[in-house]
């Protein structure tokens, strides 16, 4: 048996410092293609030098390869539920239901408003299925499908789609996160939290409608005449009708109804495509290119293609080609193998106490309320850049600043608030983080592309830190209790 040591500070820097430098060298060198491949080589490269330094330290070759497999089988949820989102936007394509809302949407939104009424019902769907995944992999890819047509930023769109996604998904009581978060930190309702929440949320979102008003306001408007003519375009290759959008009925029907994600995204994929020989005939036919073919034998074939291979659509068309043919568990391996080499370097780095000791230095050093939630930030913030999860950067900051919210006299949803302000909505902002992988999948744009329009999710913990700092909705346990620190002037616990 070896004996294994406390890692030193040099120790727990040292593999992240090669990961900044490393993923900073693939960012520079490939630009927005990083993920494409060079950003997992960084990541599993950093991966292996941090099991070096465990090795340095008496862990095992067995135990770190252990490390690594628990913390890559932590994520085979999401990896599935990004599998089956990935057969639903080929489902979607086939069965014209993403054109039938992107045909609707032409038809109700302009320019002027497009950005503000994405970010709008993004918040809304996200509200009621209590996913910002879902409403991405759904309504969001149909929402960065018109931008082109509308002659408009699909990443500016993917940033509103992202900011929509987020608040609805922070806000709502069946959202994982909003969940886990106030069970973990104890002492705090679901409801509680969500009404904590809003003192920050609702800010962050009011800055980022301005933001998306006035891009709005200052973009191209004189996109009328290609507006119905791109209606004219898609109504020539798909039947648009109100039938088409049922799928995407069913699926917030069964998210409202808490079927779990995959069963309710996946099975959404398939009654889709069964759905599609009835909806698109002419689209099945085409996609499949065998006219003689049994037409039961077609469709099945079909289903097995769109849902694997992704969609492609075959028309005169080259524009409306290139906005539907997408989708398929096919395109989504790419970002399965970012979350994978992101999670082996998260894995080790844990199991090796690199992590704890970066954090553990942290929890005494704030000596105000305003330094307290700047720590909790800046460490949930850290955490989704090294660990490359959102759950990781949710849950240890979660556990790790219980007691130290506790002794400075704040109130537990004060802790509960400030993690999901910074580690639930930074981890879209990440490349390699899941979330961010995530999000450049489905939406098919790159992240460092869309993150400078992502404004709810960068505005969040700003505005999280300034009220900090100012005293404005710092909650405490009672009014003695936060007497010693500065700072906190804000209104007592509701």
């Amino acid at each position: 048996m070896r004996t294994t040591r406390a890692p030193s500070l040099l120790d727990a820097v040292a593999p992240v410092v090669v990961l900044i430098l490393l993923i900073g060298l693939t960012i520079v060198i490939f630009g927005t293609e990083a993920a494409d491949g060079p950003l997992q080589i960084a990541l599993m490269v950093s991966a292996v030098f941090a099991g070096l330094v465990a090795f340095k330290n008496g862990y095992t070759d067995a135990s770190v390869r252990d490390a690594v497999i628990g913390g890559v089988t932590s994520a085979l949820g999401a990896v599935f539920i990004l599998l089956a989102v990935g057969a639903l936007i080929g489902a979607w394509n086939l069965s014209g239901t993403i054109p039938t809302v992107v045909s609707y949407g032409l038809r109700l939104l302009n320019p002027a408003i497009f950005y503000v009424a994405v970010a709008i019902i993004c918040a809304v769907v996200g509200a009621v299925t209590g996913s910002s995944w879902t409403t991405a992999g759904t309504l969001g890819v149909a929402f960065v499908g018109m931008a082109p047509v509308l002659h408009v930023s699909p990443a500016a769109a993917a940033g509103a789609v992202i900011s929509g996604g987020y608040l609805g998904d922070k806000m709502s009581p069946l959202s994982e996160t909003t969940i886990l978060v106030p069970s973990i930190v104890g002492g705090v309702t679901v409801d509680q939290h969500i009404r904590g929440m809003a003192r920050t949320v609702v800010p962050a979102f009011l800055v980022a409608l301005a933001f998306f008003l006035i891009m709005g306001l200052s973009a191209n408007t004189s996109a009328g005449a290609s507006t119905k003519a791109a209606e004219d375009a898609l109504a020539g290759v798909f039947n648009i009708s109100p039938i088409c959008l049922l799928p995407l009925l069913l699926l917030v029907v069964l998210s409202l109804l808490r079927v779990p994600p995959f069963i309710a995204i996946f099975g959404t994929a398939v009654l889709s495509c069964a759905f599609a020989p009835f909806t698109q005939p002419a689209v099945v036919q085409s996609f499949i290119g065998r006219p003689d073919q049994n037409a039961l034998l077609t469709g099945i074939e079909a289903a097995y293609r769109a849902m694997g291979q992704g969609f492609a659509l075959k028309s005169s068309n080259e524009t409306i080609n290139a906005l539907f043919s997408r989708g398929g568990m096919v395109s989504m391996l790419t970002t399965v193998w970012l979350i994978f080499g992101a999670l082996s370097f998260a894995a080790v780095m844990e199991h090796a106490g690199f992590l704890d000791r970066l954090i553990r230095p942290l929890v005494g050093r704030a000596r105000s309320a305003g330094s307290l939630i700047a720590t909790v930030v800046v460490t949930c913030f850290g955490l989704n850049v090294v660990a490359g999860d959102q759950y990781v950067a949710d849950v240890l900051p979660s556990r790790a600043y219980r007691d130290a919210f506790a002794r400075a006299g704040l109130a537990p949803r004060m802790l509960s608030r400030t993690v999901e302000d910074s580690g639930t909505v930074t981890s879209p902002l990440i490349p390699w983080n899941s979330c961010g992988a995530y999000m450049s999948g489905v939406l098919g744009v790159p992240t460092i592309e869309y993150l400078p329009y992502a404004i709810f999710n960068i505005a969040n913990p700003l505005i999280a830190l300034l009220f900090g700092f100012t005293g404005i909705g710092v909650e405490r346990l009672s009014a003695s209790a936060g007497k010693s620190l500065p700072g906190m002037s804000g209104q007592p616990a509701v």
